[in-house]
């Protein structure tokens, strides 16, 4: 009899936990979606969504409806993070549950970057691709062992700045990408036009294109992938078609090297590392910045004068002696932020979050531009201060942009030391070497404009500036 009771305990237990389950789950549904733009019947906010500055029309909606926004776009909820406190409680306190990514049906289903890091699902490949990256790059001591490369690199480039100063941005991505591929595959990059740079560079501005919330249609009505090439407007297939050479090109070019250099004996070091070069919009941001804001620069090179001298370039022993071009290089980093709004994730279930109803497979977007220009939080926002980020007694340090630029949770930028050691490097060296000043044309000075360039990885728009060395010992150590 016994037995019996035992059995129907577990029976009733079972049926108590599946009703309980169902009321949670109802009044998790009842719960409100956060607040947003109305939007129309079937498509939602489609026609409310920005082509572009995105960053500035979703802090619209912070004054409007608050720090969580939501949208829909064809049945698809979309919610965007407009405070990083907000975004670090959803995205790395509840990473277990926050850490997927959206599926591109463009970008990752038929251009293949869902095989990439940076958009594969949460998962166990996922894990083993950033267990395999931080071997290698994923903290501060594993970087330091190419600190003496990162530094050989910057004296190449400072020798091509000297002899074609105009071409300052190509500079900056040929330096930027003989560094990655050298850590990667041990390939010496040509001097002026090379291959595989290239490959690299085409692959990565594609990316930001395609990577753009709502860029195609096709990821909003997945369906479309399924209509014939000759069908209107199917001339997205042809560009995937494009894309996806161009992503299997960067694959397998630099591989097929290797493997050609280890079959002849001739590959020693262990490389890996492979990543898309984000450090050409932060380094390019910063010849922006120092001929924009001149007292800047003079600051900073009055310490670098002062602490390492004249006789040498800086290197990294001299980086904790150098807090004004430590703050400089921060706000490098805040003023016009590489990626404004991130690389969107995807939440795994059901969630509630101050008192909002936050639906399995929603789009989370966080708006790290809105964040690095809230005047409440960072004052004169627009301006590249510096000082904010130098300690002083009693002074109240606003947040390093260094915590919500590279990602949060556990989808944070594995190469985040990497990223930010170069962009030092390259700030630290052409300061101690160059002069950047405004451009002059007909004996008039040029304000170059802050304008920046449409896509998940912004890079500012080309600008004229003159750069010269500092002086004729400059020069010579140049």
């Amino acid at each position: 009899m016994s037995n019996i009771w035992n059995i129907l305990d577990l029976v009733l237990a079972a049926v108590a936990a599946y009703l309980l389950t169902q009321v949670v789950r109802n009044n998790r549904q009842r719960l409100p979606l956060p607040p947003g733009p109305k939007g129309l019947p079937f498509i939602g906010n489609v026609l409310d969504m920005p082509k572009e500055k995105e960053s500035e029309k979703f802090t619209e909606w912070r004054h409007l409806y608050g720090d969580i926004v939501s949208l829909r776009l064809f049945g698809q909820t979309m919610i965007i993070l407009n405070s990083p406190k907000v975004a670090v409680e959803m995205l790395e306190r509840k990473s277990s549950i926050y850490s997927d990514r959206p599926r591109m049906e463009f970008g990752g289903e038929m251009v293949g970057w869902n095989q990439t890091l940076v958009l594969t699902p949460y998962g166990e490949r996922f894990r083993s691709y950033r267990r395999f990256v931080h071997q290698l790059i994923g903290g501060k001591q594993q970087i330091k062992r190419f600190h003496s490369l990162m530094e050989s690199e910057s004296r190449k480039f400072l020798k091509r700045l000297l002899h074609t100063p105009e071409q300052v941005q190509a500079h900056i991505r040929h330096t930027a990408g003989s560094l990655i591929i050298k850590m990667a595959y041990g390939y010496e990059v040509q001097e002026g036009k090379d291959a595989i740079v290239d490959l690299v560079e085409l692959a990565v501005d594609q990316f930001s294109a395609l990577s753009r919330p709502g860029a195609f249609l096709v990821d909003i009505m997945p369906f479309l992938r399924y209509v014939p090439p000759w069908f209107p407007g199917a001339g997205f297939k042809t560009a995937a078609e494009s894309f996806k050479k161009t992503l299997n090109d960067m694959v397998d070019v630099p591989f097929n090297f290797v493997k050609a250099r280890m079959a002849s004996g001739c590959f020693s070091e262990e490389h890996g590392f492979r990543g898309a070069d984000t450090t050409v919009s932060a380094n390019y941001s910063f010849f922006l910045a120092m001929t924009l804001y001149p007292e800047a620069q003079r600051k900073a090179q009055e310490e670098i004068d002062r602490v390492v001298g004249t006789d040498r370039l800086p290197v990294f022993a001299d980086r904790e002696n150098l807090p004004y071009v430590e703050a400089l290089v921060q706000e490098v980093f805040r003023w016009n932020p590489v990626v404004p709004i991130g690389v969107p994730h995807r939440v795994l279930e059901d969630d509630i979050h101050a008192g909002y109803f936050i639906p399995k497979g929603s789009i989370i977007v966080p708006n790290i531009a809105g964040f690095f220009h809230d005047p409440e939080v960072y004052e004169d926002p627009h301006n590249f201060i510096p000082e904010r980020f130098v300690s002083a007694d009693g002074k109240n340090m606003p947040p390093d942009p260094r915590d919500y630029c590279f990602g949060f949770g556990r989808r944070i930028c594995p190469g985040l030391h990497f990223a930010d050691a170069s962009v030092w490097n390259t700030c630290v060296t052409t300061l101690a070497a160059f002069n950047i000043t405004k451009a002059v044309e007909n004996g008039k000075l040029i304000d170059p404009l802050v304008e920046y360039t449409v896509g998940t990885i912004s890079h500012p728009k080309p600008f004229r500036c003159a750069i010269k060395p500092r002086s004729a010992k400059a020069e010579a150590l140049i």
